[in-house]
C-alpha cells in the first residue's frame, strides 16, 4: 500500500504521525511510504532521518492526497485538505468529528474510509490510541493550571503545592479514566489537595487503592460538583464518551461561586468541552476569561511537547496502521473489531453512532458495508 504521511497544519501542532522508526518498518512489510517535506521537524526529525529509514520525501501535501491509498494525520483534516480527501482513500487520524459538523459533511460528500484513533477500543473497553495522548494531556493540564494560577498570568496568585505554614491549592478533577489519573498524580506529587470525581464506583475504589493520601476519589454528582468547584483553585475537565460529545458538566451559573482567577482546563475541548463556557483555543493564545474565570482550553495539548507525544502515538498506533496497509480497510475491520470501532464515515455513511446522534444524521452500522 501507498502511505503518505502529512505535515500538520493545525496551529502550534509539531507532532507527526509517525516516526523514521515506524516507516522503516512498514518499508520492511512491503509497503511505499511518502512523507511530506518537512513533516518531522517540529518532533526533531529531518528529512534526511525518514529518507534514510526508506521514506519517498514529497513536496506538497497534494501529490501525498494524490498517490497515497492511506493518508496519515495527527489531528483532523483542515479546510485546506477538504478538497483533496478522494473516493475510497483512508484518511487515519485523530477525528473528534461528533465536535466537527462541517467535517463529517465533507468525509461524507468524499466517499473515503475514515478511521478515527480515538473511536478504535478494545474487548475491554480501554481506547489504545487515545490513551498515549490523554496520558500527555493529563500530566500537561496540572502544568497548566499551576501555572495560569500566577497572577502575572492572570490567576489569583495561589501555589498548588504550598510551602509549610500555609494551605496548599485545592485541584478538582472531573473524570477518573486515563486524562483524570495523569492529572492527579502529578497534582498530587506537586502537593496539592487533589478531589478526583467519577461515575463508576469500582473506578473510585481502585483510585482509593493507587493514589496516595492527599487524593480524595469522590462520586461524581452535579451536587457534589456544584460545592468543590466553590473552593478550587484549578478544575480539570477530563471527561469522555468516545466518539460522542462531551457531556456539560460545569455550567455559566457555576462560575459565579468560584474565585476570581480560578482556572479552567478543558481536556475534553477535543469532544466539545465539558465547561458550559469552553471554546477551543490555540498554543498561540490559549487562554480567555469568562466572568473572571481563567480557561485554558487548547485542543491540541500535547503538540507543545511533541518529542515526547509523537513517539508515543507511534508506539500505539503502528501495529493498526501496519493491519491496516497488509490487509486493506475492509479485511482488517473483519478481522480486528478493534479497528472496526474505528470506522466513522465509510463511503458516504456515518457509520459511528456518537457523531450520527450529534447531528441527528443516519445511522449505518460499518458491518453493512463490510
Amino acid at each position: 500500500m501507498i502511505v503518505g504521511i502529512l505535515k500538520e497544519i493545525k496551529a502550534e501542532e509539531n507532532r507527526v504521525s509517525m516516526t523514521p522508526a515506524g516507516v522503516e518498518i512498514m518499508v520492511e512489510n512491503g509497503h511505499t511510504l511518502l512523507v511530506e517535506k518537512a513533516a518531522g521537524e517540529g518532533s526533531g526529525f529531518s528529512d534526511q532521518n525518514y529518507a534514510d529509514h526508506g521514506a519517498e520525501i514529497v513536496a506538497t501535501p497534494q501529490e501525498i492526497f494524490k498517490r497515497a491509498e492511506m493518508v496519515m494525520h495527527v489531528k483532523e483534516p483542515l479546510p485546506p485538505e477538504y478538497d483533496l480527501i478522494r473516493e475510497d482513500q483512508i484518511v487515519f487520524t485523530y477525528l473528534h468529528l461528533a465536535a466537527a459538523e462541517q467535517l463529517t459533511g465533507v468525509l461524507v460528500k468524499s466517499g473515503s474510509i475514515n478511521i478515527a484513533y480515538e473511536t478504535i477500543q478494545k474487548s475491554d473497553g480501554s481506547l489504545p490510541l487515545l490513551t498515549p495522548m490523554s496520558e500527555v494531556a493529563g500530566k500537561m493540564a496540572v502544568q497548566q493550571g499551576a501555572k495560569y494560577l500566577e497572577m502575572t498570568q492572570g490567576g489569583h496568585g495561589v501555589l498548588l503545592g504550598g510551602v509549610p505554614g500555609v494551605d496548599p491549592g485545592n485541584v478538582v478533577i472531573i473524570g477518573g479514566g486515563v486524562v483524570g489519573i495523569n492529572a492527579a498524580k502529578v497534582a498530587c506529587g506537586l502537593g496539592a489537595k487533589v478531589y478526583i470525581l467519577d461515575m463508576d464506583l469500582e473506578r473510585l475504589r481502585y483510585l482509593s487503592d493507587v493514589m496516595p493520601s492527599n487524593c480524595f476519589p469522590i462520586m461524581s454528582t452535579p451536587a457534589m460538583i456544584r460545592k468543590l468547584v466553590q473552593f478550587a483553585d484549578v478544575v480539570i475537565g477530563a471527561v469522555l464518551i468516545p466518539g460522542a460529545k462531551a457531556p456539560c458538566l460545569i455550567t455559566r451559573d457555576m462560575l459565579k461561586s468560584m474565585s476570581p482567577g480560578s482556572v479552567l482546563v478543558d481536556v475534553s475541548i477535543d469532544q466539545g468541552g465539558c465547561f458550559e463556557t469552553s471554546k477551543p483555543t490555540t498554543h498561540d493564545n490559549p487562554i480567555y476569561f469568562v466572568d473572571g474565570i481563567l480557561h485554558y482550553c487548547v485542543a491540541n495539548m500535547p503538540g507543545a511537547v511533541p518529542k515526547t507525544s509523537t513517539v508515543a502515538l507511534t508506539n500505539a498506533t503502528l501495529p493498526y496502521a501496519l493491519e491496516i496497509a497488509n490487509l486493506g480497510w475492509k479485511e482488517s475491520m473483519q478481522r480486528n473489531p478493534e479497528i472496526k470501532w474505528g470506522a466513522n464515515v465509510v463511503k458516504g455513511k456515518v457509520t459511528y453512532k456518537g457523531v450520527a446522534e450529534a447531528f441527528n444524521l443516519d445511522y449505518t452500522p460499518v458491518d453493512m458495508l463490510l
